[in-house]
């Protein structure tokens, strides 16, 4: 098996290589891509052009290549992943819809936390789309200031902060937390209220088995 990771963040790298550790899915399955360029594009646009979706799609495809499955990572561009699994013979997956899915499975009462805005608008029409939307109560909320911290290099000042805003919500009646990017997964650990999802582990569990 031959997994291929598109990221946006170099750090995300040993956020999957510990997330494949957990779930048994071995190292060398699985190779990583940086494009950190995509993310700051939506950022300077303000969210996801059409030609920056373009731009994501034709490198996924041309990962899909020599990949048994693609795996996108970065929640902004989840829909260039959706476009480019129309023209790919192998799966072609966003983390963040396995991530979906997951959550409303398990769940009613739900907060999808993130901490780029761009993310909020893909995030929270993918959510919609999926099946339980309608019957449960999910509410976004954006942890502010923390991406400033992960993009000035204070990653553990980044994950303490998103660790307190899940144990916020889970106070406030969440039955289920969700970490909206894969960035934010180690904040999972460092919780007190409960365990929040996080897009690493579903997303390559979703891999495997496609």
């Amino acid at each position: 098996m031959r997994i291929h990771c598109l990221h946006t963040a170099e750090s995300n790298i040993a956020v999957f290589n510990a997330a494949a550790a957990q779930i048994n899915v071995p190292a060398e399955v699985i190779t990583h891509h940086v494009r950190s360029d995509l993310l700051d594009a939506c950022e300077k646009a303000g969210g996801l052009t059409d030609e920056i979706c373009q731009l994501t799609a034709d490198y996924l495809l041309a990962l899909s290549q020599d990949a048994d499955s693609v795996v996108l990572t970065c929640s902004t561009l989840g829909a260039a992943a959706e476009r480019a699994a129309l023209n790919s013979t192998v799966p072609i997956l966003r983390v963040d819809k396995a991530l979906a899915e997951t959550a409303l499975a398990q769940g009613k009462e739900i907060a999808v936390l993130y901490a780029v805005e761009t993310t909020r608008g893909p995030t929270e029409h993918l959510f919609s789309q999926q099946e339980g939307y309608a019957q449960a109560n999910v509410r976004f909320e954006w942890v502010a200031g923390a991406w400033d911290m992960f993009k000035a290099g204070n990653g553990a000042g980044y994950l303490q902060q998103i660790a307190a805003s899940a144990d916020k919500a889970y106070e406030a009646g969440a039955d289920i937390v969700v970490l909206a990017q894969a960035s934010m997964a180690g904040a999972a650990e460092l919780t007190q209220f409960g365990t929040p999802l996080t897009s690493p582990i579903c997303g390559l569990r979703a891999a495997v088995s496609a």
